[in-house]
């Protein structure tokens, strides 16, 4: 490692587990995270009601009042019994009195500051140098939006939901799966307590991201052990054994649950676009520079935990990659593998990336030579690539406020039409959209679910990756689907399969049997039907004879 030289901050002293700071460097500390934390929120920007916080913002929804969506139920509720995430946020509403609104975004702030606290404790482990540290975890902030390989997730998402918190825990583990667990009492050593406890509280929130750092804390015990060669070989023959094994003896799939999972592309390598593979080598060959620059062992801490985690990281990405080629692809009879997305640890593996490059490029540059340029060079990096990805979210969500304060006014038109609906229509209410108007231009992927309050029927997009992941919902979403725009689900949308390109009789033909009484169709959509709302964008209409 290159110098320890104490900064303003002090040292953390880094042996085989993270000494206090002391109490001037911990509030110089507290001061930054938060200062970061309000960056980061800043470059991410702010939308509670967008892509899957939508879904899991009616899961609350429905917790605090079970009145609400009474058609299709199922795809509201599916994610309740993997997860502990909607219970606890109703609690927290129920015990404070707080509006759901501030409630998720207080929520919100916390796991960001969540994120960065958990990505220092680990970084901590890795470098003395609290330069090195700060750098790690602002560029672990300023890339906290950076889209991870082909998996259809982010590091961290612009809106709430189970995986806002199941990240940073998981951070956490592996922190303390880096410190030593030896103990001369007969209770089990603190570290080794806070990881498992860190694991458990993951996977109440999302099991299948804390099984993926649980892989990781698996390897990182092995790696430290006198001889980890033999343990890591005999650990991945387990695993590829294991997924090979279920994925033999997995019934076949019935033909709706092919359907639902043919529509998530992202599950399957063949599908993705190069730049999508490429997104996948690129941890990779960070973390096998980071490990040629520290391969030679010198007997520090930091520098052992900084080989174990490029190690493990490259072990983890590789058996994930190992078994999505074998046992999750399209021409599959059964897509149990593909269901559990393997390739989910590559979350985890960017994370870990991030903190890395940005705490030894700073800590490389940290000599007496170059000491001017320990704070320059990073710092030019993460404002660059801060400022690039606050861009990105911007032209992701054009038609959105940045960040959509509760006291806000939606500026969007599809989320002022949801919130007419909302204000205008009965509890028991059942509408019909375009199966992908969340990926209309402009739309912003707001939800109708969770901004509405009301009912609507399935859709292709959101709801079609609920019933990927929930079996026993493909069959309600592909009778719905082809009910309502006559087109098999699966199968690639038209023009004319979009419910605002239908006619009058087209639609009341499809939506009049599965008691539609209310349609939002595209402003200059034609029909005979009363449409009480129109914003130029988006029009509501009523079914009612």
């Amino acid at each position: 490692m290159a110098s320890t030289t104490t900064t303003v901050l002090g040292p953390i002293e880094t042996t085989h587990s993270v000494a206090q700071p002391p109490k001037r460097s911990r509030y110089a500390w507290t001061l930054l995270l938060l200062l970061l934390t309000a960056a980061t929120l800043l470059v991410d920007g702010y939308h509670p009601l967008a892509e899957d916080g939508g879904l899991y913002v009616a899961g609350v929804e429905y917790r605090l009042n079970p009145t609400l969506f009474p058609h299709d139920t199922a795809f509201v509720t599916a994610h309740l019994h993997y997860s502990i995430f909607a219970p606890a946020i109703a609690s927290v509403v129920h015990l404070t009195h707080m509006p759901l609104a501030w409630t998720l975004l207080y929520a919100y702030i916390f796991s960001l500051w969540l994120l960065l606290f958990a990505g220092l404790q680990l970084i901590r482990r890795c470098t003395t140098n609290s330069a090195a540290q700060l750098a790690g975890v602002a560029l672990l902030g300023a890339w906290s939006s950076l889209p991870v390989a082909g998996t259809s997730l982010l590091l961290i998402d612009p809106y709430l939901t189970a995986r806002s918190f199941t990240t940073p825990l998981s951070l956490l583990a592996i922190a303390y799966a880096l410190d030593d667990w030896q103990t001369s009492r007969l209770t089990l050593p603190r570290p080794a307590c806070l990881c498992a406890l860190s694991l458990v509280l993951a996977g109440l929130l999302h099991p299948l991201m804390a099984f993926c750092a649980l892989t990781i804390v698996i390897l990182l015990r092995l790696l430290r052990h006198s001889h980890p060669q033999c343990l890591i070989i005999v650990f991945t023959t387990l695993a590829v054994t294991a997924a090979s094994s279920i994925h033999t003896l997995a019934p076949p799939d019935p033909p709706a649950v092919i359907a639902a999972s043919l529509s998530r592309y992202y599950w399957f390598l063949s599908q993705w676009q190069w730049y999508e593979v490429f997104g996948l080598f690129g941890p990779f060959a960070i973390l096998l520079l980071l490990l040629r620059w520290h391969r030679k062992p010198n007997g520090s801490a930091c520098a052992h935990n900084i080989r174990i985690i490029c190690k493990a990281g490259l072990v983890a990405g590789s058996i994930a990659i190992t078994i999505a080629l074998l046992f999750a692809h399209e021409r599959s009879s059964t897509y149990l593998i593909a269901r559990l997305q393997p390739l989910r640890v590559f979350l985890l593996l960017y994370a870990l990336m991030t903190l890395l490059l940005g705490a030894i490029l700073t800590d490389r540059l940290f000599t007496a030579s170059l000491k001017k340029l320990t704070l320059l060079v990073p710092g030019i990096i993460i404002l660059t690539s801060g400022f690039t990805l606050f861009t990105v979210q911007r032209e992701t969500f054009p038609a959105s406020r940045h960040i959509e304060f509760p006291w806000s006014v939606p500026t969007n038109p599809w989320s002022q039409a949801f919130l007419w609906a909302r204000d205008n229509t009965a509890p028991q209410t059942l509408f019909a959209l375009d199966p992908d108007y969340i990926t209309t231009p402009g739309e912003d992927a707001q939800t109708f679910r969770a901004t509405a309050q009301r009912s609507a029927l399935p859709d292709f997009s959101k709801d079609g990756g609920e019933a990927s992941i929930t079996p026993s919902l493909a069959m309600l979403w592909q009778r719905s689907l082809t009910a309502q725009f006559a087109v098999q689900s699966g199968t690639a949308l038209t023009s004319h399969s979009m419910l605002s390109s239908q006619t009058d009789a087209e639609r009341d033909a499809h939506l009049g049997p599965l008691g539609v009484n209310w349609l939002i169709l595209h402003a200059d959509s034609r029909t005979s039907h009363l449409c009480p709302y129109n914003n130029g964008t988006v029009k509501i209409c009523s079914l009612a004879p």
